[in-house]
Formats: C-alpha cells, structure tokens, sequence
C-alpha cells in the first residue's frame, strides 16, 4: 500500500530529475490513462526479460497508479477509471502492432514523464 501512494503522489508533486526522464508534474485524467494504456500494452508486447521490458512494466505501473490517482481526484469511480485503462491498453495494442508512429511518439512522450522509480 505505501508503494501505491508512494507512486501516485508522484504524479501530483515530482521534481525534475537529472536523467533521462524530467518530471511529471500534474497531469490530467486522460493523460494519465493514455499513458497507462500506451505502457501497459507495450509492456505486454515486450515482455518483462529484457532491460526495455524492465523499464516498461515500471512505467505501466506508475501510470496505472497514477491514473487511479487522478480518477479519486476527479470523482471516478474505481471500476470506471479501470476499464478506462483497460480501453486505452487495448487500442494502445493495436496501434502499437501496425506500428504506428504517433502511437510511438506517444510512448516515449509518456516514458520521458515517467519519473526514474529506482
């Protein structure tokens, strides 16, 4: 549980890091969620043995907590704010197979605001 709270508050208050990634920031619902959607598919598409894989499943799941974060904010219920994400990773998935590049662009635009959780 400190975990989940450690993460989402994340998303409200998160200072610029010096690395690859820069801070995150507030950020709307449906930011949140795009960003969940787009790193949970990629992740799954990835899978989880490779360093790339690593860092993308750290990714899905600070913007699955932080979506959820957002959701409490803005008055959504949790099994909304669920299948929202669940939406969102499923059209991420198909845009991510045909290779799409603003699905790409997406991506790492989502990546770039993800906080370095180590």
């Amino acid at each position: 549980m400190l975990v989940a709270l450690t993460f989402a508050s994340l998303v409200m208050q998160t200072a610029p890091n010096p690395g690859a990634h820069s801070g995150v920031g507030l950020v709307s619902y449906e930011e949140a969620v795009r960003c969940a959607g787009l790193t949970q598919a990629a992740s799954e598409l990835e899978g989880g043995e490779s360093t790339e894989g690593q860092r993308l499943y750290d990714a899905a799941l600070f913007w699955s907590l932080a979506a959820m974060q957002a959701g409490t904010v803005a008055g959504k219920p949790s099994a909304a704010a669920e299948a929202d994400q669940t939406r969102a990773r499923i059209d991420a998935v198909r845009r991510l197979n045909a290779d799409a590049p603003a699905a790409r662009a997406a991506l790492n635009r989502c990546l770039q605001k993800t906080p370095d959780l180590n």
